[in-house]
């Protein structure tokens, strides 16, 4: 668990301008990266959780295509065994199916909130500078 205190962190610490300075010297595509990692390392965690939410959607497509081709599952010889695991994998498959449907309307709610919001303070911004310059008179830009 990396807290706070970590002597590496998106900051300009003495760790982080010493290594800087030190990529610069070295190699200076080291120095870049030092500078940019202080200055957007904060937004590495939000990139890191979207590119691993891409990878499994990706990933869980090749899973799901390899299951209905059925590589990973032999026949073990037993019929009805067999059957079962195919109609257990299938009802997996429909769940999983459904979770990432609600998983969708979800973030599109989610994003329909956020959407709301940012709509509602700038009506709210727009309706608070119409009345400052009503009741400021006509003020001219200039």
């Amino acid at each position: 668990m990396v807290t706070s205190q970590a002597l590496i962190r998106p900051a300009w610490t003495p760790a982080t301008i010493a290594l800087m300075v030190l990529g610069f010297m070295a190699f200076w595509p080291l120095g870049l990266a030092m500078l940019a990692y202080i200055l957007w390392g904060d937004r590495l965690e939000t990139f890191r959780r979207d590119v691993n939410r891409g990878t499994d959607r990706l990933m869980s497509g090749f899973r799901r295509s390899t299951a209905r081709m059925n590589f990973g599952a032999e026949r073990t010889g037993n019929v009805a065994f067999d059957d079962w695991r195919e109609a257990e994998l299938a009802r997996l498959d429909a769940e999983r199916r459904k979770l990432q449907e609600a998983s969708a309307e979800f973030e599109a709610y989610s994003r329909e909130l956020r959407r709301a919001k940012d709509q509602e303070e700038f009506d709210r911004f727009m309706s608070e500078r119409a009345r400052s310059r009503a009741a400021g008179g006509s003020v001219v830009d200039g």
